[in-house]
């Protein structure tokens, strides 16, 4: 069940505290069901605008996969985004709003074959890549398409590193741009992944350094690039210090200018950096308990886990806030975990969250920053629990 509440008007200038109060004020004045997801429109808005501010020529390619409730979208394309989108059910999402479809790229280098002759039907011009057996699909089903090679990256700061599953190695590139040209493509450039929540700006120097070397050979060897995605990896604030969105995107783009000579086209993809800490999570205590009686942590178990929605939890790698109506009592260290009958549903064993001591079954939680890679990774019905449900105010 999604609801739809409008927005309130003239407030486009939120900032995370504020947001914050919004998001509690009207969890704490509302009764859910089951775990429910509480997004604000405004603060995507605001998240848009100071993204924008420090991205300046930088066009902004919101990665759909982050979030893709209506309402986000519709703010989204309201603010002037253009959207990139990793299957065809997301293509579909977002031409359905009347976005253009050469506002939106194929950013899925592993895509079944009818999808591109989908995307090129409706539109869409532009297509990423990283292997041969690519480039031939795209070649046979969208003659003549604008194609970016994506490149592996290492030395990856982030805390979600993508550098494995996506991506040719640097020595393959020159190879691609030349059979993407030969086989009548259009290959404008290239594009990578610094990694999800790279948290400071500088950590993306060293894998700027590698694309600029492979952009450079490949300019010397007579490719016309023109267009670098510098994808996502735009953070969202989880409790240790990030910079300012305006301030990291400017710093960003300091680098970018002066690895890319020549590239007259920019583009990024943040994600998470956009709606993550747009949304809420209200989630209710289902059980508190020890499994002996000198057991040193309590396990807190809530009605969302990692089957539900908080998938990111997966080796710790996001460590999400948690707010209760205890928080003026005394805390203590426990275990937290999910609801489902899956020994792997245990949120934070490694490194125990700080939870009131007198939490109990009934009480409410709610659980920030959840704006990103929480509906999307929540299952239909593992358990025979249902999906996230969301509200949007």
């Amino acid at each position: 069940m999604n609801a739809y509440v409008n927005p309130a008007q003239g407030q486009q200038t939120y900032t995370l505290s504020q947001s914050n109060a919004v998001l509690e004020n009207y969890i704490r004045a509302h009764d859910f069901e089951r775990p429910t997801l509480v997004i604000s429109r405004d603060r995507v808005a605001a998240q848009y605008a100071a993204l924008a501010d420090g991205l300046g020529e930088a066009r902004i390619h919101y990665a759909v996969k982050a979030n893709p409730e209506r309402a986000v979208l519709e703010t989204l394309r309201d603010c002037g985004s253009a959207f990139d989108c990793a299957s065809r059910g997301e293509i579909e999402g977002v031409l359905a709003l009347g976005v253009s479809p050469q506002d939106i790229s194929f950013g899925n280098t592993i895509k079944r074959a009818s999808d591109i002759a989908f995307a090129w039907a409706a539109g869409v011009q532009t297509f990423a890549a990283d292997a041969a057996a690519e480039l031939d699909k795209i070649a046979a089903h969208a003659p003549g398409a604008q194609v970016y090679i994506r490149l592996l990256v290492g030395a990856a700061e982030a805390d979600w590193p993508l550098s494995k599953k996506f991506g040719c190695a640097p020595d393959m590139a020159l190879e691609l741009l030349a059979h993407a040209r030969d086989l009548g493509l259009d290959p404008v450039g290239l594009s990578f992944h610094v990694g999800s929540q790279t948290r400071q700006a500088r950590f993306w120097q060293a894998p700027l350094a590698q694309v600029a070397a492979v952009w450079s050979a490949a300019r010397a060897a007579g490719f016309d690039l023109r267009l670098i995605n510098i994808g996502g990896g735009f953070p969202a604030f989880y409790g240790d210090d990030i910079q300012g969105a305006t301030d990291y995107a400017a710093e960003v783009m300091t680098y970018v200018r002066a690895a890319f000579p020549g590239a007259t086209r920019i583009m990024a993809e943040p994600g998470r950096a956009m709606v993550a800490e747009a949304g809420m999570i209200a989630a209710e205590v289902l059980l508190v308990s020890r499994k002996s009686h000198d057991d040193l942590h309590r396990w807190v178990y809530l009605d969302i886990g990692k089957f539900s929605g908080l998938a990111e939890t997966m080796d710790e790698a996001i460590r999400y806030q948690f707010v209760t109506n205890r928080d003026h009592e005394d805390t203590a260290p426990c275990i937290l975990a999910g609801p489902s009958c899956d020994s792997a549903d245990v949120l934070y064993i490694n490194r125990p969250v700080s939870l009131p001591v007198g939490l109990m079954a009934g009480d409410k939680v709610m659980i920030r920053s959840c704006g990103a890679y929480t509906t999307t990774y929540a299952s239909i019905g593992f358990n025979g629990f249902p999906p996230l449900d969301v509200v949007v105010i």
